[in-house]
């Protein structure tokens, strides 16, 4: 287990700006401008990541989606047989195949009518009638779990080495799970870093109230960052869906004095990020799964896909009546950190680069995680 303070040498830092200023140099050993600027880091693409829901993709339909730029129509047979993915392109004249229709197990193009099968081929030019004219297309490791459709936009030889995600409790019946999916205006990392640093809550405070966060300690490996939090309520009534989420927080007991209701747990486990909540008891009470997956070719633009789950209580009535209410007040926490996380995407922007001072250790360990397992330009190179 790490400290919450970690000790580094201090250097005078000169930061340039894209204005040709620079801002006044600092002695500091928060903030050390080396090696990529994160937002630049791209996603690695050896992972499984969604790209629909199970829902949308009907029977005898294709539909189309995006992965970092790339099209990509999901195929759901009318013969019963399993899902699969191909590049969103004909390879006749490029047009999408999600316009097409779905015939058996193959997709047609809306064009011509040439047919693509679950392995790329083309297997009917109609008329030329004669297998093995046509060309084929790219395709990818496809797989649905937990409601959502998943690919493998990497080497797909490493797909069946590589697990599916199990989506939080969404399997769980002793659990309630809404979706939400949220386009986002920024880099996957802003998202990343406004989840795992919850000592943001002032930016809630509509919302919330006067609510603190407490910091009782981080973990790091090779593959993820974990910070782990419990809140404590300075002054204010406590909204309804914030008692269902985070347990009862009473005002009138000094902040430092209050007890542990419940410890709120955030890991990144590259590329996913989790967020669970277990009672004083230790017993799971709320669980969130969150992918990021970024639209664009250059990766400014992410597409969430989200499960939230919520232990049903013993009057399993009440967690249906409260629904309305607990998805208005999430949807409402999330469209403020949309807007925040979409100022912080426009800086950087207008600034030229990452000019983020960053004084908290969870922050700091998660950012050199993403850049550790992301794809810079010297590691696509």
């Amino acid at each position: 287990m790490l400290t919450q303070q970690e000790s580094q040498d201090e250097q005078k830092v000169e930061v340039p700006r894209k204005d040709g200023r620079d801002i006044p140099a600092v002695t500091s050993d928060l903030y050390k401008p080396t090696g990529p600027d994160l937002r630049r880091v791209k996603l690695n693409r050896d992972f499984w990541y969604p790209v629909a829901w199970s829902e949308k993709v009907k029977t005898g339909k294709a539909f189309g989606t995006r992965f970092a730029g790339d099209p990509i129509v999901i195929v759901r047979p009318d013969n019963g047989a399993p899902i699969y993915a191909l590049e969103d392109r004909c390879a006749h004249r490029q047009v999408p195949l999600s316009k097409g229709r779905v015939d058996g197990d193959v997709v047609r193009c809306c064009y011509h009518g040439w047919s693509f099968d679950r392995k790329g081929s083309c297997v009917t030019v109609p008329y030329l009638n004669r297998p093995g004219v046509g060309r084929g297309v790219k395709t990818y490791p496809c797989r649905e779990r937990g409601g959502l459709v998943f690919i493998f936009p990497g080497d797909p030889e490493l797909a069946e080495k590589i697990p599916v995600p199990v989506p939080c409790q969404s399997e769980n019946p002793a659990f309630k799970t809404r979706h939400f999916d949220p386009l986002v205006n920024c880099h996957y990392s802003f998202m990343h870093e406004n989840l795992m640093d919850m000592n943001h809550q002032f930016l809630h405070r509509k919302q919330m109230g006067q609510i603190t966060a407490r910091f009782l300690g981080q973990d790091k490996g090779e593959n993820f960052v974990e910070a782990r939090y419990s809140f404590a309520r300075k002054g204010g009534d406590q909204p309804l869906a914030e008692r269902l989420i985070f347990g009862k927080h009473d005002k009138s007991i000094d902040v430092k004095d209050q007890p542990i209701e419940e410890i709120v747990t955030i890991r990144t486990t590259y590329p996913y990020q989790t967020l669970e909540i277990r009672d004083k008891d230790g017993d799971l009470v709320m669980d969130l799964w969150v992918a990021y997956v970024p639209l664009g070719k250059d990766e400014m633009i992410t597409q969430s896909y989200g499960l939230l789950s919520v232990m049903r209580p013993k009057w399993k009535f009440l967690l249906d009546i409260a629904w309305p209410v607990l998805g208005i007040f999430t949807n409402r926490i999330f469209l403020e950190d949309k807007e925040i996380v979409e100022m912080e995407q426009k800086a950087w922007e207008e600034l030229g680069g990452d000019h983020n001072v960053e004084v908290f250790p969870v922050v700091r360990n998660l950012r050199e995680l993403l850049v550790r397992c992301g794809l810079t330009e010297t590691s696509e190179a």
